[in-house]
Order: structure tokens, then sequence, then C-alpha cells
């Protein structure tokens, strides 16, 4: 079933729950794999959610310190693993070009934060006991 995706993203993201340990950070990251086709993790997602905020995959990618190249190279993989565009653009030109979300990219982001999320619940207890061991053991 459908998430419903925000109308908008922001271009900040909140700050995961991670603190700072005297040995290392400790946070959960997901990976989501598609069969042999490809994968989702935090980068592509975060990149997704910046074009739907800078409405520009050369801005998007500018946010995050990643060349146009790159962000399109991203950009083009997520498409072809799912065989549908997640981000539909237009040339540039005298009115300037952009770039949105498609609805599946949307609803790709809106899925994959959902995941996030629960994941990240089922594991606090867990994350939250091997930062108190990192800090008993450092």
């Amino acid at each position: 079933m459908p998430l419903p995706a925000p109308p908008r993203y922001t271009a900040v993201r909140p700050q995961h729950t991670a603190r700072r340990t005297g040995i290392a950070m400790i946070s959960l990251s997901l990976r989501v794999d598609i069969d042999d086709h490809g994968r989702i993790g935090p980068g592509k997602i975060r990149l997704l959610e910046q074009i739907g905020a800078l409405g520009s995959i050369s801005a998007a990618g500018r946010s995050m310190n990643m060349s146009y190249k790159r962000a399109w190279a991203l950009v083009d993989e997520l498409n072809r693993c799912f065989g549908k565009p997640v981000v539909s653009t237009q040339m540039g030109g005298r009115a300037g070009g952009g770039a949105a979300l498609t609805p599946f990219g949307s609803e790709l982001v809106a899925h994959y934060r959902a995941i996030e999320s629960k994941a990240e619940q089922a594991a606090g207890l867990h994350l939250n006991a091997l930062r108190a061991a990192a800090e008993r053991s450092g």
C-alpha cells in the first residue's frame, strides 16, 4: 500500500539520534538491495530529497559536494534499477531547466524513510546498549 509523500521535501533532514562515544559514532544505516539490479541507501535517498527540495539535479549534487555527472549517474542508476523514472527533468534554456521527483520517486523516498524509521525503532534498545558498552570499555 503506497504511503503518501509529503508535498515538498525540506533541504535539511533532522540529525540521527546517534551520539559520539570515545570509540566511534554508533548509528544504524540501512541499505535495500534490489535483486541484482542495484541498491538504495541513505546517499541516494538524500539525493532524491535534495532534488525534490531544490528542483535541480545540479543543485542537489552541489549541496552534497558531488558533481552533476555523479548525481545524474546515481539518478540514472535508480531509473534503470526500477525500470521507471524516479526524477523527471526539463531541458534548460530561456525558462531554465529543472528536475522534480516523479510520483514513484516520492513513493520510493517515503517507503525508504518508513523502513528506516521502523528499523531504528526496532534496533534502538540494542544500539543504546552498544553505545553504553563502548563508553564503558573506552
